[in-house]
Formats: C-alpha cells, sequence, structure tokens
C-alpha cells in the first residue's frame, strides 16, 4: 500500500459539483493498494500516519503529529500511485490492487485512523474527482507499506 501525504491547510473533494469531503489543516492522503496488501499494512501505515511528526512546534521545528495538532485526514483513493511507464508513454496500471479489495482495504485505513483519534474525510472511490489543496510548507512524503513492513 503507498501514501502520498501532502500538509495541507485545508482541502476538499468534489464529485458531479457536490462536495462530498473536506478537513481543515492536517494531511491530505492519496492512496493505493496493490496486488498483496494486507490488514497489517492498512494498520502499519495507520500508525505512522496519525503519528508523523511534520507539523511545527512553538520553535517553528517539525515535532507535532495530528494527535498532537488536533489535524484532520482527507483521504482519497489514487489507483495511479502504481501507475508504470516503463515502458511506452501511457501508463499501464497492472500494479494496482484489485478494486473491489482496494475499496475495502481503503475503507479499513480510514477506520483504523478514525479509532485512532483523528477525524478523516474521504472522497468517493472509482468516482472522477476534484482535489482542492493549500499545500502548507510545502510537505509531501510517501509512505509505503510491503508485507506489513515500512518501505
Amino acid at each position: 500500500m503507498r501514501l502520498v501525504v501532502q500538509r495541507v491547510r485545508h482541502g476538499s473533494v468534489v464529485v458531479d459539483d457536490r462536495v462530498v469531503g473536506s478537513i481543515g489543516a492536517g494531511l491530505l492522503v492519496l492512496a493505493g493498494t496493490t496486488h498483496g496488501d494486507s490488514e497489517t499494512d492498512v494498520r502499519v501505515l495507520a500508525d505512522k500516519l496519525v503519528n508523523l511528526r511534520v507539523f511545527p512546534d512553538s520553535e517553528g521545528r517539525m515535532n507535532r503529529s495530528l494527535l498532537d495538532t488536533g489535524g484532520q485526514v482527507l483521504l482519497v483513493s489514487q489507483f495511479t500511485l502504481y501507475g508504470s511507464v516503463r515502458r511506452g508513454n501511457r501508463p499501464s496500471f497492472t500494479g494496482a490492487g484489485d478494486p473491489l479489495e482496494a475499496a475495502r482495504l481503503l475503507d479499513r485505513l480510514a477506520t483504523e485512523i478514525a479509532d485512532r483519534g483523528v477525524r478523516v474525510a474521504g472522497g468517493e472511490f472509482g468516482a472522477s474527482m476534484e482535489v482542492s489543496l493549500l499545500n502548507d510548507g510545502p510537505v509531501t512524503l510517501i509512505l509505503e507499506s510491503v508485507a506489513g513492513k515500512l518501505r
């Protein structure tokens, strides 16, 4: 499972001209799954995500987490994170996980994050989404778990 994490001042997702999810300050998380991802990967990434110290403390150092700041998560499915352009110029998405399993794992990720005390908003799985954000920093990280281990 792969996450692209951006620290944001605010973010929102629009589907068919309606806002389906929005947050204030926190993290916008683009999430993709691949073959073999499991509940263990979900738990590992949820723990890492809520404890990431990417928010400034009183001295301006990145030393505070979502749990410390009361930040929120906007979780957006993004199968293209497993796109490959090794051959040719048109991406291949054979590395992306099965859509039914991906939907289940991303729902589980949202639940795991919320169970740790962080408010989660989301997009709409499989929909064409318009994602808006005000990047803060910018701070962007890639988190990946393979067989329950961070990479």
